[in-house]
């Protein structure tokens, strides 16, 4: 029987924040495979574990190379943990190749859940987080940052990004560009770690303060675009839309609920228009 890929999370900064299943997993695992083999030596003696299996690397650089040998493994009945320096594996760091391939040959991959920089800056941000999408890393050069950004601009939902403390001030200021100057958002820096620190406030507050440079491990969270306000009318055109509807036809009181709708107005102020403007003839 071939074996089991185990997908699990590690901690995003206290290593306090292990689950006891993790320890379990490292303990116990055929193969480990980290993104940084150092990282994972301070972990585990944090956390006070001996790896009885063997480690390996697995990072972006070796990533497609390394995916055969750890299939391989898996073919044999072994069970692989794969872990990364912070977080949950594939969600901007290595994993996905791996995962995919393992799929592919209908072996069982299970996860050991850990911390994630995802939700905890959304808890934090203070912004709405009943709707987000995760948009990872942007790209470097700053053209196509501004781009990408661009093109979720009428996003309504809270969008999520990791960003390099190196090139958070521009960043930030592309965001202000793209999204406004007085779209809210926060940045969270160091989540957990001794010098956790969120800043929250609008794009160009948020671009101005980064400007003097930043530090850390970088999660920034922005509101979504506002809704699309109706358009507002005055009275004499909510008569005229009126009118233009039952000349064509439509009865008086559904040409009235027809305009109070895509004005966005409720429907006495549409009916009070057209009185109005019977009054005025």
């Amino acid at each position: 029987m071939s074996g089991t890929l185990v997908l699990a999370g590690t901690p995003i900064g206290d290593p306090h924040d292990a689950p006891p299943r993790l320890a379990a997993e490292l303990a116990s695992a055929d193969v480990i495979a980290a993104e940084d083999t150092r990282r994972l030596r301070r972990l585990t003696a944090a956390l006070g574990v001996t790896p009885a299996g063997r480690i390996v690397s697995y990072f972006e650089g070796n990533e497609t190379a390394r995916t055969p040998e750890l299939v391989e493994a898996l073919t044999e009945g072994h069970r692989v943990l794969l872990v990364t320096d912070a977080g949950m594996p594939s969600v901007s760091d290595p994993g996905y190749r791996l995962v995919a391939a393992a799929v592919e040959r209908d072996i069982r991959v299970t996860a050991v859940p850990g911390p994630s920089a995802v939700l905890t800056a959304l808890a934090l941000s203070g912004l709405p987080v009943d709707r987000f999408c995760f948009e990872g890393f942007l790209p470097r050069k700053s053209g196509e940052r501004l781009t990408r950004l661009r093109e979720v601009a009428d996003e309504r939902r809270t969008l999520v990004y990791f960003e390099a403390p190196h090139r958070l001030a521009d960043t930030l200021t592309a965001m202000a560009e793209a999204f406004g100057p007085d779209r809210r958002a926060a940045v969270c820096r160091e989540l957990t770690k001794t010098y956790e620190e969120v800043r929250r406030g609008p794009l160009k507050d948020l671009a101005a303060w980064a400007a003097d440079g930043v530090r850390g491990e970088i999660t920034v969270v922005v509101a979504g675009a506002p809704a699309a306000r109706p358009e507002e009318l005055d009275a004499a055109e909510l008569a005229r839309r009126v009118a233009v509807r039952e000349v064509a036809g439509e009865p008086r009181k559904a040409a009235i609920a027809a305009v109070a709708t895509e004005a966005g107005v409720p429907k006495r102020q549409v009916f009070d228009a057209v009185v109005a403007a019977k009054t005025a003839r």
